[in-house]
C-alpha cells in the first residue's frame, strides 16, 4: 500500500507564506474567486467587508495547507500591524461557517485551518513527539472505509482520518530525518 504525499505541512516555525509567490505558482485566481465567494457570504448575511477581514482572508486563502490563527495573525501583522488575535479568530470563525475553511485539533495540540471545499479529500499522519503533519491520499484506504460502512449498513457522508505515530527520527532510526527538519531553522548550539 502506498501512501501519496500532498505535500508537508510542519505545525512551527514556518517558510514565510506570502501572497506574491503564491500567484507565482498560478494560486491568484484561486484566491480571487475564494475572496468573491467569501463576499457573496457576507452580503447575503448583511455583514461589512472590511479592509481587514478582507486582508486577513486573502492571507489565509494564499497560505499553504494548515495554519494556526497565530500563525495567520503574524502573517497579517505584516502588512497591517494593528489587526489584532480577536479580528484573525473572528474572520476564521465566517470563513468556516461559509464553508470556505475547515479546523483540525490535531492531538493535543492547537487548531489548525485549511481552505475547504474545493480541496481535494485527503487524510493526515501526525508525529506526536515533534507535531508534523503530513497530508497524504491513499485510494486503497478510501474504498476499504467505505467497504466497512457498507458491512454494517452505513452511507459514508463524510470522515476524517488521522494517523498518529513517530516520524523515522523520532523514531531514532539512524540516519533518520524528520520531515519537519527542513522547515525549522537551525537550532544553536548550547553554550554559543
Amino acid at each position: 500500500m502506498m501512501l501519496s504525499p500532498l505535500q508537508r505541512l510542519p505545525q512551527a516555525p514556518r517558510r514565510d507564506r506570502n501572497p506574491t509567490s503564491m500567484r507565482e505558482r498560478g494560486h491568484e485566481s484561486d484566491v480571487e474567486s475564494l475572496m468573491e465567494q467569501f463576499h457573496a457570504y457576507l452580503a447575503k448575511n448583511q455583514l461589512k467587508t472590511t479592509r481587514q477581514r478582507d486582508l486577513i482572508a486573502q492571507q489565509f486563502f494564499a497560505a499553504d495547507g494548515h495554519i494556526s490563527i497565530e500563525e495567520l495573525l503574524a502573517l497579517t501583522r505584516k502588512e497591517s500591524p494593528r489587526v489584532g488575535y480577536a479580528t484573525v479568530y473572528r474572520t476564521l470563525k465566517l470563513l468556516t461557517e461559509c464553508g470556505l475553511a475547515a479546523h483540525r485539533r490535531f492531538g493535543e495540540g492547537q487548531t489548525m485551518y485549511e481552505t475547504a471545499g474545493d480541496t481535494e479529500h485527503h487524510d493526515h499522519l501526525i508525529c506526536v513527539e515533534c507535531g508534523f503533519v503530513l497530508e497524504f491520499q491513499n485510494h486503497d484506504i478510501e474504498r476499504e472505509q467505505e467497504r466497512v460502512a457498507r458491512s454494517f449498513g452505513f452511507n459514508l457522508v463524510r470522515h476524517r482520518l488521522e494517523l498518529y505515530g513517530l516520524c523515522p527520527k523520532s523514531r531514532g532510526i539512524k540516519g533518520g530525518s524528520c520531515p519537519n527538519d527542513d522547515q525549522q531553522p537551525a537550532k544553536p548550539e548550547p553554550g554559543r
